[in-house]
């Protein structure tokens, strides 16, 4: 369940993180472009090599839908800042 959990933070940090760098792109808001881009590829690195191994049923829907709710979330928090 644990590792669920994780999984699907994951998944949502890291599109939510690309979401938030699309629209700051989109606005030419390139200092904010710049940290999200960072940080998308410092969760990359680490990430790749957990969702790759992961031994959890079902681990790619998890996965799947961490991303989505990131979609979301990124796009959203975007706008806040």
């Amino acid at each position: 369940m644990r590792a669920g959990v994780l999984l699907f933070g994951h998944a949502c940090c890291q599109v939510a993180l690309v979401s938030a760098n699309v629209v700051y792109l989109s606005q030419g808001r390139l200092g904010w472009a710049f940290v999200t881009g960072v940080a998308i590829s410092y969760l990359w690195f680490h990430n790749a090599r957990s969702a790759t191994q992961s031994r959890i049923p079902g681990a790619d829907m998890i996965y799947a839908l961490g991303a989505g709710c990131g979609t979301i979330a990124g796009s959203w928090l975007s706008k806040l800042v």
